[in-house]
């Protein structure tokens, strides 16, 4: 499959809640060695197949506290099961470019998946991980991080990327 290409707000894609996956295949983990490596060439420290207009609940993260770890984390119908403590931190997102902002999230998660083998997998994790999990599950749903934000901080983004739209075309 190689790399594909990263949809970017307002693409509709990215408002639809994505669908489970059924079983784990060989179509599915090549979407996923596609999808690491589109992250990947994009600088990012994670990506949801919506992402790449595949409503699929896919998602690849890297582990950029344990540098030893050189594969990224590929989960299947990820879920947190269990979220605890707040943490602010500035987030972005490769779907929309050239905007950042801090969005408060859970400090710590718990989440089940299914792993490349098509196993069940429970990761109990926190920090910069837990909050890049929250945040691409967020894509599965249809969420962005732009939607966490408050309503005038998000309405002033939102103009701000309408203005970017504008100017590109």
């Amino acid at each position: 499959m190689g790399k594909l290409e990263i949809r970017i707000y307002p693409d509709k894609v990215l408002r639809k809640k994505a669908l489970g996956v059924k079983r784990v295949g060989e179509k599915e983990r090549q979407l996923a060695s596609s999808m690491i490596e589109t992250m990947r060439s994009a600088n990012g420290v994670g990506l949801a197949a919506p992402q790449l207009g595949v409503s699929r609940r896919i998602i690849v993260v890297d582990d950029m506290e344990n540098k030893n770890n050189n594969s990224p984390y590929v989960f299947f119908n990820p879920r947190i099961i269990k979220k605890k403590g707040r943490s602010t931190f500035c987030e972005g997102c490769l779907s929309v470019p050239d905007v950042t902002h801090d969005v408060v999230r859970a400090k710590s998660v718990v989440l089940e998946a299914l792993d490349l083998k098509g196993d069940k997998v429970k990761m109990d994790t926190g920090g910069i991980l837990a909050r890049i999990l929250q945040h691409e599950i967020d894509h599965l749903d249809g969420i962005l991080f732009i939607d966490r934000v408050g309503f005038l901080k998000r309405k002033r983004i939102l103009k701000e990327i309408s203005t970017k739209v504008c100017v590109q075309l």
